[in-house]
């Protein structure tokens, strides 16, 4: 570009990837096994999106089960009327509870015992 029509250009910064010493899934188990954790509590230790995690826990949740040992998921829970969303098979956050409404959801927690 010219330099007289008075746009300064930024210098583009290449993506660095962050450097890892295990794979996500090992970072994640590792990680529940000491604690229940939240899909955002995980994302923010592993530094991937909160998206991505619900896809990684199903992936442990089946190669989990194979070493003897449980994935235990802590149902989701409405904060204003109680409702416990137990029958679920999504591992993500509802959006509202089918009783009352209410949008302030507790989030699932994961832990593997």
């Amino acid at each position: 570009m010219e330099e007289g029509n008075g746009l300064k250009q930024k210098k583009k910064i290449p993506f660095v990837p962050v450097g890892r010493q295990e794979t996500i899934r090992r970072e994640i188990v590792s990680a529940i096994e000491s604690k229940a954790l939240s899909a955002r509590e995980i994302s923010g230790i592993v530094s991937i999106p909160e998206k991505a995690v619900c896809e990684h826990i199903s992936h442990i949740q089946r190669t989990v089960n194979k070493t003897g040992r449980r994935l235990i998921v802590t149902s989701a829970e409405c904060r204003q009327c109680g409702f416990s969303f137990k029958k679920r098979e999504k591992l993500k956050k509802p959006g509202k509870c089918p009783i009352c409404r209410a949008e302030t959801i507790k989030e699932p927690l994961f832990s593997i015992r």
